[in-house]
């Protein structure tokens, strides 16, 4: 990380590499002798690993709860309560109280609203989830705006003063953080959106790893368009090399970063539907070309699809061995449900919990290749893409 980074030289420097020495490989290469290479400070390794590798567990996956207040009220207007911090904090409370929810869920990213949030009886909502044997998590971007010079594309902002958000999201019991930014096909996608988006979610998660928070690094390549499911493997390709190039670039741990990528599906609007296994086929496809085995996680985004076409796919990804922890970190494919069934009601949230526990147990079961769909609820079942969905 360049806050972390000496630069030493070659020259008088007896550590071997490979059984030379630098100045015998330097010589052998022709190149000067006179090398400089970069050292990452250690910092916070053992405990980012550690970190990572206990999201990354089996059967289990992330709640994603990180709505802006904005985004938050459009999901309480669907079952007609007002956007106030009131039914904020009765919403989130529900998710973050659910019973047994640890069983499945290894981790929930929370708006920072929530991150300072207490319960009715006084409780920090930190403090629940850790109880519940999950890991506190933080979105940390500040969302997006559009790309001067670009096709109407957007960029991720937010790295102004995030190390010393990110240090005080630490101490206030946070330890992992999620940056989104996206990628639109039906934009281009210009070169310049794709290295604008993998610079930024490079250089965010160099200043998370530096605070002691491990990055979900998340470039969302959008649903919306009518594209075939190639042209998205042809999209999805160039944006994870780049984003790995600028990753290496700025000196990230990789066993200390976990994934947050789109599945490779056909646009939105594409007449032709894959089935679970194409996906899969291509999904996995795109992973092993891209993504080193590093990575502990590869918790993917659900991007609008229906709870269960979500889990189908999850599912069918989990087939086969895979170096990697391939699991979820949903939003609505996890809450959808829960939010029909609570209404804003007091003698509903018993049941809303439950609905919970439903969703979360079919994930972890797709997590673990075991997950069928029988007797999934019509509701479930019925898609939630919106074109141009911000949040």
């Amino acid at each position: 990380m360049a806050a972390a980074v000496a630069m030493q030289q070659a020259s008088g420097l007896q550590s071997s590499f490979c059984g030379a020495s630098l100045k015998q490989k330097a010589a052998v290469s022709g190149r000067p002798q006179n090398v400089a290479f970069a050292v990452r400070a250690a910092g916070y390794d053992e405990e980012l690993i550690k970190t990572a590798r206990t999201i990354a567990s089996p059967g289990r996956g992330i709640l994603a709860i990180d709505e802006s207040n904005a985004t938050c009220g459009k999901r309480l207007a669907s079952i007609g309560l007002e956007n106030n911090e009131v039914n904020r904090q009765a919403y989130r409370q529900l998710l973050c109280t659910t019973p047994g929810l640890g069983e499945y869920i290894s981790g929930a990213i929370m708006f920072e609203e929530t991150l300072y949030q207490s319960t009715s009886d006084g409780k920090k909502m930190v403090d629940c989830l850790v109880e519940g044997g999950i890991v506190p998590g933080i979105k940390v971007d500040k969302g997006l705006v559009p790309l001067a010079g670009s096709n109407e594309e957007s960029w991720c902002q937010g790295l102004d003063g995030l190390a010393s958000r990110t240090a005080a999201y630490y101490k206030q019991g946070a330890r992992f953080a999620k940056w989104r930014t996206v990628v639109s096909i039906p934009n281009g996608p210009s070169d310049l959106a794709v290295t604008e988006a993998a610079w930024g979610l490079a250089r965010y998660a160099a200043i998370c790893q530096d605070t002691g928070l491990v990055p979900i690094v998340e470039p969302e390549v959008l649903l919306d368009g009518s594209h075939g499911i190639d042209r998205t493997l042809e999209v999805a390709e160039k944006v994870w090399s780049k984003v790995f190039y600028y990753l290496g670039e700025n000196n990230v741990l990789l066993e200390g970063i976990l994934l947050k990528p789109s599945m490779v599906t056909p646009g939105a609007e594409c007449p032709e539907r894959a089935t679970p296994e194409q996906v899969a086929e291509y999904t996995l496809k795109m992973l092993r070309r891209r993504v080193p085995p590093a990575v502990p996680g590869i918790m993917f985004l659900s991007g609008g699809q229906s709870e269960v076409e979500a889990t189908l796919n999850l599912n069918a990804m989990n087939q086969s061995p895979n170096p990697w922890h391939v699991s979820f970190s949903y939003a609505r494919a996890l809450q959808n449900s829960v939010l029909k069934t609570w209404k804003g009601q007091p003698e509903n949230l018993e049941a809303a919990k439950k609905a919970l526990l439903v969703r979360a147990k079919a994930n972890s079961l797709a997590q673990l290749g075991k997950y069928s769909a029988e007797g999934e609820a019509k509701e479930a079942r019925e898609g939630m893409f919106v074109k141009g969905y911000t949040y």
